[in-house]
């Protein structure tokens, strides 16, 4: 068998069998936000699945969850046009994210900053930052499974499976 279909086959089985463990496991934690996991894997995944950056990554994208709230508060807070605001509120929080970001890019990988404030802008948006409740809570614990379990776990589940059969 060539490596390419080894890499595919293996991959397969590793997505195959340890997200749905997150998925089920999850909910048993009131984790309603399981999915995010597997968006934030992908990022790391095309980061080159470079465990030297997932602690950055995870830092990232828990500052995009914390970015969330402060932009629904700021938006709630201000009291111009609603697109007034969500457009002040992104200008500002966005160009910071970047220039705090970029000038700290041993602690912080951008992209998944930016990331993780798209993610939670699309599950915590529409809410008043008095209805989120545990919602940023769950959403940063599947973030952080993300990138552990199913980026980290799945890369380190296939090279074991090739290791093992290669031998």
């Amino acid at each position: 068998m060539s490596d390419k279909k080894l890499n595919i086959l293996t991959l397969a089985f590793g997505i195959a069998l340890l997200p749905p463990i997150w998925a089920v496991l999850s909910s048993y934690a009131r984790i309603t936000t399981g999915a995010v996991a597997l968006i934030c894997a992908g990022l790391y995944v095309a980061n080159g699945n470079k465990k030297e950056d997932a602690l950055k990554i995870t830092i990232g994208f828990l500052l995009g969850d914390l970015w969330t709230v402060i932009a629904i508060w700021v938006m709630e807070t201000l009291q111009f046009n609603p697109n007034v605001e969500l457009y002040l509120t992104l200008f500002v929080l966005g160009g910071l994210a970047v220039l705090i970001g970029e000038n700290i890019p041993k602690y912080i990988f951008t992209p998944a900053w930016l990331c993780g404030w798209a993610i939670g802008l699309t599950i915590m948006g529409p809410l008043s930052i008095d209805s989120l409740g545990t919602l940023p809570i769950q959403i940063g614990a599947s973030m952080i499974a993300g990138v552990v379990y199913v980026g980290i776990g799945v890369d380190a589940f296939q090279k074991f499976i090739i290791k093992t059969i290669k031998k």
